[in-house]
């Protein structure tokens, strides 16, 4: 009788155990989803990774920065900054364009609004967590070559900002102080990343499969 009754006991602070994780992480996934859906990048491929196709990729950077930060003034969301971004692509790829033949090459440009996935990447002193986030795509040429990103909104591009941490603060509203926590400290979210990440390869494998099995006769 004894022993059943420490197996219940031990059943019953499992399960509110697991009830605590499961609404913490709930918290930090809403969180997490949040700042995927707050955030517009930038991402743009080199034609290659010789020195040469590295060098004009940042060329390309500075210019596309420079000449289009007024896409990125007041208080607009993620969402408007990806539509004003969607009717200037034409402007934003002459600029590419322009840079690269007075570089000397020949390389076409594509330039998109795209939902597209990025890995955890550093930046500066910012870690941005893994997700699908929207952001404007630069390809130049065959677009072989390594990739370089940033977050043009909230603006926290360098070299358009010079202290990320203080462009960080002055985003006013932008992220709330554990979204901030969340990115300046990663460190301290480690395990409920590990099982965030985890949790979308689940998800991801099944809509794989059901899109699959729906395609089958």
């Amino acid at each position: 009788m004894k022993i059943n009754e420490k197996k219940l006991e031990l059943a019953l602070i499992l399960g509110m155990a697991i009830s605590v994780f499961c609404a913490g992480f709930c918290g930090f996934a809403q969180e997490h989803d949040r700042i995927t859906d707050t955030v517009f990048r930038l991402h743009i491929l080199a034609n290659s990774d010789s020195e040469e196709d590295q060098a004009l990729k940042l060329k390309v950077r500075d210019a596309v920065l420079e000449e289009s930060a007024y896409l990125f003034e007041g208080n607009a969301s993620a969402e408007e900054t990806a539509e004003r971004v969607s009717l200037h692509l034409d402007e934003i790829k002459g600029v590419a364009e322009r840079v690269i033949r007075e570089n000397g090459a020949d390389y076409g440009v594509n330039c998109e609004v795209t939902k597209m996935r990025f890995d955890n990447r550093v930046y500066d002193s910012v870690t941005m967590p893994a997700g699908d986030y929207t952001a404007l795509r630069i390809t130049i040429g065959e677009a072989k070559g390594k990739n370089w990103w940033c977050v043009m909104f909230p603006p926290l591009c360098l070299p358009a900002v010079t202290d990320i941490d203080e462009a960080l603060e002055e985003c006013g509203g932008v992220f709330t102080e554990e979204e901030i926590d969340m990115l300046q400290n990663p460190e301290n979210y480690k395990c409920k990343f590990y099982f965030l990440e985890l949790y979308q390869k689940l998800k991801d494998n099944i809509c794989t499969d059901c899109a699959e099995s729906t395609r089958k006769p």
